[in-house]
């Protein structure tokens, strides 16, 4: 089983960007903590990080036949991106949506995403652990559909 693991705009500054909300941990420590996890679970995590909306984009219309699920942090772009959404709906990969933060918790303009439509779920708030746990789950997820579709 393979899980891409995208994280989005402003994440390759986690460690030093707004620690009280975001933490310590840098994104190359959590996608360390990611991959080491998805080989207990006998996974493989590919993970990577763009500031860029049509990067992201190409990545995800490149999982069909290469990744089985995909856990997408897509950061402000969670608010704003139809271009996601669309590309999410297009591939009909499996999509847990991710966030440090809570963002429902936050500023109103973040209470609202884009992309929640085409998920099958959402982990949010646990700090870095949030990726940890959205993968456990996707993979739960995965490996269920795969033994109910036999």
């Amino acid at each position: 089983m393979r899980i891409l693991v995208l994280s989005g705009p402003n994440l390759q500054l986690l460690g030093t960007r707004e620690p009280g909300i975001y933490g310590t941990e840098t994104l190359a420590e959590i996608h360390g903590r990611v991959e080491a996890r998805a080989k207990d679970l006998g996974a493989e995590a590919v993970c990577r990080q763009s500031n860029h909306e049509g990067v992201l984009c190409d990545w995800i219309g490149e999982t069909p036949g290469h990744f089985d699920g995909l856990l997408l942090n897509a950061a402000a772009y969670t608010h704003t991106s139809l271009a996601l959404f669309d590309a999410l709906k297009a591939t009909a990969i499996p999509c847990v949506e991710v966030h440090i933060s809570n963002p429902e918790a936050r500023e109103s303009y973040r209470h609202a995403s884009k992309i929640a439509p085409a998920c099958v779920a959402k982990v949010s708030g646990f700090g870095a652990e949030s990726y940890v746990l959205a993968l456990e789950g996707l993979v739960r997820w995965l490996t269920t559909r795969r033994s109910t579709a036999k």
